[in-house]
């Protein structure tokens, strides 16, 4: 059966339409290249050039074999690039995972963007998971970088996984416009211990509802837990109808909704970890570039 030599060398003759100049450009001598073509058309059982002393010519089946030799070729090639691009890390599938309040932060976007530009080839396949289920969902190789809110809660699976930390996002407090500390810039969380909060359940948002605990604990109350939301956002609804106090990150400024003004907080514990969570020692070439082009120094 041919080989792709052999197919190169063919193409180059018929290119050439002479032995002399196709063995020049391809570095060897012409006797090689006379063998390699005639065990290729033995191989095929057709006659592929004609040729004399003086001329070299495709026959009919040289001419339709030239055309599917370019073909084969140029998909080998492409192939090889793939190859190349995936050992690198710059083709292939990143399965990102992250949790919703990181939605409201601009890390994500701008990774996103920034990875897009870098690797266009890569498939980024997103998903929305809670943190602790993100570290499940790494160790059980189901996804492959996550945007993830606390460290791992377990000394065994911090053993397995690699943190690199991109912000140490400060907690705001939520509170209803009306209220009488509305007008206020900052506010240690002590002054509101008679309050009433509104929290995530801790099943499925326990970065947050622990630090609450904490920092409320460090001031010497426990809070009062009025009323749950599902969802970050769904926090804000019920603090602008009066239902509580919430704890929420940042960037959750970004959301712009009448009733809810966000005070600073002093308390030194007031913040929540946002980092790239993956697995140790991680073998694909796509997570450990996409890691080392997220995490480099600018």
């Amino acid at each position: 059966m041919f080989d792709f030599r052999q197919l190169r060398y063919f193409v180059t003759v018929a290119e050439e339409l002479s032995f002399t100049r196709a063995a020049q450009r391809l570095y060897i001598s012409q006797p090689p290249l006379s063998q390699q073509i005639q065990s290729l058309e033995n191989d095929l059982g057709v006659r592929l050039l004609e040729r004399n002393k003086r001329n070299v010519s495709l026959t009919e089946p040289g001419k339709l074999f030239l055309e599917q030799a370019r073909q084969i070729l140029d998909k080998a090639e492409e192939a090889r690039a793939q190859m190349a691009d995936a050992a690198t890390g710059f083709s292939g599938k990143l399965r990102l995972a992250y949790t919703v309040s990181v939605t409201f932060h601009p890390a994500l976007p701008q990774t996103l963007l920034r990875y897009r530009s870098f690797a266009p080839q890569v498939r980024l396949i997103l998903s929305e998971m809670y943190t602790e289920q993100q570290y499940a969902a790494l160790l059980a190789g189901e996804v492959d970088v996550g945007f993830v809110r606390d460290e791992p809660e377990h000394p065994g699976m911090a053993r397995l996984l690699r943190l690199d930390v991109i912000d140490r996002e400060p907690l705001l407090l939520a509170l209803p416009a009306n209220h009488p500390l509305a007008d206020r810039e900052s506010i240690w969380l002590r002054e509101v211990a008679m309050e009433a909060f509104v929290v995530q359940p801790r099943e499925l948002a326990a970065t947050l509802y622990d630090r609450l605990a904490q920092i409320a604990a460090k001031a010497n109350f426990h809070p009062l837990i009025r009323q749950h939301a599902q969802q970050i956002n769904g926090l804000l609804v019920l603090v602008a109808a009066g239902m509580g106090l919430a704890l929420v990150p940042a960037s959750m400024r970004s959301v712009s909704l009448p009733g809810v003004k966000y005070l600073r907080l002093e308390d030194p514990d007031a913040y929540m970890l946002l980092a790239l969570a993956s697995r140790l020692d991680e073998p694909s070439p796509v997570v450990r570039r996409f890691l080392s082009a997220m995490t480099e120094t600018d």
